[in-house]
């Protein structure tokens, strides 16, 4: 009788370790372990952080024997961009990124008058299957590294700094992880992202907490993980529904996590940090947009430290479902308004370049 045939899957190769997956302490065991002083690692962290340098060619403060060893050890090339496609003027930049592995996913940087945010990535593509985002349907590659979350926002604050982006030279003043991907599905790579994101210089890029935004479909048992971290980022609830018979439909994670049991984690973590929680709701022509459904939202928000940032949905290719008629949307704001809720209706930005909420693909390269 011939042996049994096993089949073993490859095991996917590892994103080359950066100097942005390391903590400080972790950063000067790599330099000792080159021969190199500690205090180098220090040197490297303040050239990639404070001055957004990644080529050690250009670091004179360090021995010119040294450079190329510790960029091999510590700044290897993580991203590169395939290619960058804008609108509004130039003020809105998504750029498509390949990785080491030729993996493609994409962030999107957006200027306003008052700020400056990045839409970054954490996966590329997303496991969530929500029906109605192009992302979800595409599904999950694979998860990004802390190394190649961070390095999208290194990246895109090079060239705002250098003036390479259209409105002059700036500065990254929000990020929101709501690109590509589940964040808390890739936890401990994103919690450990948002340290580098916020920590100061040397130690990370030094944008303030209150300025990152966490967003998920409603992973319960993270949310309760981030609560503990006792951080000040805004956390974002992507709801879309009011209703479980509806949600189960359209965030099908909702038939592990009731809304109830979402909910009850969300205002656990606006309790324990004091910070608004923003709820996300896509509104969906004849699916979601009926204004018993806006009275329903409104009795589970009424009272509540939550924001309503209501999205009119963004074509996707092949989609069977669209955007809802302006005085449906209009009625939707009154009803949440006269139950005393906060709500927005987000600006489309990016919709010409598939680079809104719900259009990333990484298509195209």
């Amino acid at each position: 009788m011939p042996a049994e045939l096993t089949f073993v899957a490859p095991r996917r190769a590892r994103p080359p370790r950066h100097l942005a997956d390391l903590g400080p302490e972790e950063c000067r065991a790599v330099v000792t372990e080159l021969g190199e002083k500690p205090f180098r690692a220090r040197q490297l962290a303040q050239h990639y952080f404070g001055r957004l340098e990644s080529d050690t060619a250009r670091m004179t403060d360090l021995p010119a024997s040294a450079r190329e060893r510790l960029g091999e050890a510590l700044l290897p090339r993580l991203l590169t961009p395939v290619k960058h496609v804008t609108c509004d003027n130039g003020m809105t930049r998504k750029t498509l990124w390949r990785a080491f592995d030729g993996v493609l996913f994409e962030s999107v940087l957006m200027r306003y008058p008052d700020r400056v945010t990045l839409c970054v990535s954490s996966q590329a593509g997303c496991g969530m299957n929500c029906p109605f985002c192009a992302t979800g349907q595409a599904g999950l590659t694979r998860n990004l590294s802390t190394g190649e979350i961070v390095d999208q926002v290194v990246s895109v604050a090079r060239d705002l700094a250098r003036g390479e982006v259209a409105g002059g030279p700036g500065r990254i003043s929000n990020i929101v992880f709501m690109g590509m991907g589940e964040p808390l599905a890739n936890y401990r790579r994103v919690l450990e992202a948002v340290r580098r994101i916020t920590d100061p210089v040397p130690s990370g890029l030094g944008i303030s907490q209150r300025g990152v935004t966490v967003s998920t479909v409603g992973l319960v048992p993270a949310i309760e993980k981030l609560i503990a971290e006792r951080l000040q980022v805004r956390l974002a609830v992507s709801l879309h529904a009011p209703d479980d018979e509806l949600r189960d439909e359209l965030v099908p994670v909702n038939n592990r996590w009731k809304i109830a049991e979402v909910l009850d984690a969300a205002w656990r973590y606006a309790d324990t940090t004091g910070r608004r929680v923003s709820v996300e709701y896509a509104l969906i022509r004849d699916i979601n947009d009926q204004a018993w459904r806006a009275d329903l939202l409104g009795r589970l928000l009424a009272g509540r430290l939550a924001h309503v940032n209501l999205i009119p949905l963004n074509p996707t290719p092949g989609s069977k479902w669209t955007a809802s008629r302006p005085e449906d949307e209009r009625e939707f704001v009154r009803r949440l308004q006269a139950r005393g809720v906060s709500v927005t209706v987000r600006d489309t930005r990016g919709q010409e370049i598939d680079g809104a909420c719900g259009q990333l693909a990484a298509t195209g390269a």
